[in-house]
């Protein structure tokens, strides 16, 4: 069976964007001009078809991305629909690492706010090109030249308007389009499935003038023949001037911008026009990229790196075109449950073709297993397919052991593709079945969560021997202990908030770890002299080895390496992960015959322990960045409430100074700062109580800083809400 439409016709995008940007909002509108659904849903109401969880209904926020499939222009669009809140950028992660394009929504009003900021930072990291929908252009205070002068200075992006709104706020009434110089407004009373074309209002002339210059001007200057003609004063046609802003988009030169209100139906289809204009389809993209993959009895012999941040020693690259007939590759970017069958596993497919009822080979498990379904998901429903192609997002049915950031691949000619980095855990809860007949079933869920969501993890605090849990945010594992409730039918009890630290050092020492053991049978001897010192924060764990065969002989070295590691997970303070220090190997003895694997794994953590307990280790907490929405007349006792806090304020900003001399109808401040977590817990209650109910603020995980010693006691550190 072959494919519906050509690989150049599918665009896989997503819509991220802040929290309450209008995504779903723009997305509901998307499904309905395309004609995937036949009624427009609303976030407020709880009928958005892409927020299917009860959760998101309920709260009016997209917790995890919704995929779907819809046609425009005799194109198919793999759309997914991100969160915008910061506690579930995992979302948005795994969604940007396996898609080609995006929109990026901006609120009119608000413009390139916090979340704003890291997703766009995220997309930049994947190389994904971009196009940018100003929404919300008929709300009091919307602003369009602020937003793209915001773009300019906070993202260091250069925007390209392809459009002007006729009227800010409560005049917005429609756009106008600078390519084809003509004013569009829409239809209300067909919910905008329709719209006018009529010529440019008098009043706007000059400013579309102006704006079309500069328009042909920022084009030209990225083609020499556009360049040569525009000079020559020569026509430039609109096939020639799409054409140029595609690739300037597809390479990041130039992002596009169109504006909208999504809310309104006005907007959506010029913004569905310029996905198929300007973003990619797979064959647009660089080939996918991956190594041969090694066993893992090769991986665990190989001998790790000298020095970690050196460069050399690097495996061959293999890439996989997007190509039907290349060797099957795929990326597991998520894992879902499903009432009906084990596990939906989520793949971008990147070269080949997967049939239902084949098998297919996981490199990180070195199993192949069985694919007995392939779906096509529309939020959480799904159609059955034949098969999935190069390009193609699907659902498999039937993968018992493959997790979120595996590779799946042909086993014939394997590939192993770079996986996804979720962000660690920063806050933490106790919890515990509230009867013992429910530990098997918290067992089993804690488990399907923590494959449906990397950044959610599960531990047992080694005092008190309770099972601890822990995610990115409060709302994070508000809503994870919900589900546990309504969607599996758990009853747990729950602890206050723990934030979760790290610890460090801040001195070089050195130690020796020696294990020896004598039996009537055998002997046991292995001896490790290593010197640890701090690295700057948030650089992890790094090891050197500066030994030779006389003192260890080499087999011993991955094995000392990997123990290294593991003893990083507890420090020697107060027993929370290490990170931040650098490990040297410079010396030990062996024994002909006693010398062992384990003999030098017990030496190392021996070893290891003894130095760091001699180099001032230190507690760190995790640092949040917290961006405060707050009308101006509450901004002293706000501040004065965040100083109180331990916060650091970076900035506070009067919305109308910074609207570029225009009269503004806002009031409101803006108060960026860093604060500690566990300064943090429950400030929504007190924010609402300081503000009337009129401030709002978002959070999102900065760095890690050492505690002050006076809040720093030497028992187990638990703050609490």
């Amino acid at each position: 069976m072959a494919r519906e439409y050509p690989i150049e016709n599918v665009r896989n995008i997503g819509i991220a964007a802040h929290i309450d940007a209008g995504k779903t909002t723009t997305t509901e509108r998307i499904l309905f001009y395309t004609g995937k659904k036949h009624k427009i849903g609303a976030v407020d109401d709880g009928t958005a078809e892409m927020d299917w969880m009860v959760q998101e209904r309920e709260r009016g926020v997209t917790i995890t991305a919704a995929a779907t499939t819809c046609f425009w222009r005799e194109h198919a669009i793999h759309l997914i629909d991100t969160p915008g809140h910061v506690d579930f950028t995992v979302e948005v992660e795994r969604s940007l690492r396996v898609l080609d394009g995006a929109i990026a929504l901006f609120c009119a009003v608000g413009g390139v706010e916090p979340q704003s900021e890291t997703v766009w930072h995220q997309a930049e990291r994947y190389g994904v090109p971009r196009i940018v929908f100003v929404n919300k252009m008929d709300r009091v205070g919307a602003n369009y030249p602020r937003v793209l002068e915001m773009m300019t200075a906070q993202l260091g992006a250069n925007p390209l308007p392809l459009q002007l709104p006729i009227g800010e706020g409560t005049d917005f009434a429609g756009v106008i389009d600078l390519v084809t110089q003509k004013a569009m407004r829409w239809d209300t009373a067909d919910q905008g499935q329709t719209y006018s074309e009529m010529e440019i209002p008098s009043e706007f002339q000059d400013e579309v003038d102006q704006a079309r210059e500069t328009l042909f001007e920022s084009v030209a200057v990225e083609d020499e023949i556009l360049l040569e003609k525009y000079l020559n004063g020569e026509e430039i046609t609109r096939d020639e001037l799409l054409a140029t802003v595609r690739t300037a988009t597809l390479s990041g030169a130039l992002v596009p911008v169109l504006c909208g209100s999504s809310l309104k139906n006005q907007g959506v289809q010029p913004l569905l026009d310029a996905v198929i204009d300007f973003l990619p389809s797979p064959v647009d993209v660089p080939s996918i990229e991956g190594t041969a993959p090694q066993p893992a009895s090769i991986r665990a012999r190989a001998k790790p790196k000298r020095d970690a941040t050196s460069e050399g020693g690097e495996e061959a690259k293999i890439t996989r075109p997007a190509d039907d007939t290349a060797p099957f590759s795929a990326l597991a970017f998520k894992v879902a449950s499903h009432p009906t069958v084990d596990k939906l596993v989520y793949c971008r497919v990147y070269s080949g073709t997967l049939r239902r009822g084949e098998s297919i080979y996981n490199v990180r498990s070195e199993k192949r297993e069985r694919v007995n379904r392939i779906l096509q998901m529309h939020a959480n429903k799904e159609a059955v397919s034949d098969a999935a192609y190069a390009g193609d997002i699907v659902a498999l049915v039937g993968l018992k052991d493959t997790k979120t950031g595996d590779t799946v691949t042909d086993a014939k000619e394997p590939i192993l593709l770079e996986s996804i980095t979720f962000p660690d855990p920063v806050i933490s809860i106790a919890i515990e079945p509230e009867r013992a007949s429910d530990a098997d079933a918290l067992e089993e869920t804690l488990e399907k969560l923590m494959d449906e969501d990397p950044t959610f993890t599960v531990g047992i605090d080694q005092e008190t021997g309770q099972r601890i849990i822990s995610g990115m945010g409060e709302l994070h594992l508000e809503i994870l202990t919900d589900r546990m409730v309504r969607e599996f039918g758990v009853n747990a009890r729950v602890s206050k908030l723990q934030v979760a630290y790290r610890e460090t050092i801040s001195t070089v020492a050195e130690a020796r770890g020696t294990h020896i053991h004598k039996t009537d049978e055998e002997g046991i001897y292995g001896d490790v002299l290593l010197t640890v010192e701090p690295l700057e924060r948030d650089e992890g764990f790094q090891f050197e080895d500066n030994t030779d065969e006389t003192q260890i002989p080499r087999q011993y070295i991955p094995f000392i390496a990997t123990a290294l590691e593991g003893a990083m997970g507890t420090g020697p303070r107060i027993g929370y992960p290490m990170q931040d220090v650098k490990v040297t190997l410079t010396g030990g003895s062996y024994h002909p015959t006693d010398s062992s694997e384990v003999a030098f794994e017990a030496a190392a953590v021996l070893a290891f322990e003894n130095a760091v307990r001699k180099a001032k280790p230190l507690l760190l907490e995790p640092i949040m960045q917290i961006h405060i929405t707050v009308p101006d007349e509450h901004v002293g006792k706000v501040i004065g409430d965040l100083n109180a806090r331990r916060a650091h304020i970076s900035e506070s900003l009067a919305q109308d100074e910074s609207d570029t001399g225009r009269a503004s109808l806002l009031t409101q401040d803006i108060i960026n700062a860093f604060i500690p977590l566990s300064e943090t817990f429950q400030y929504t209650t007190r924010l609402r109580s300081m503000t009337q109910g009129r401030g709002a603020f978002t959070l999102e995980f900065s760095h890690y800083e050492v505690v002050p010693e006076s809040l720093a006691p030497g028992a187990k550190l638990v703050s609490s809400a």
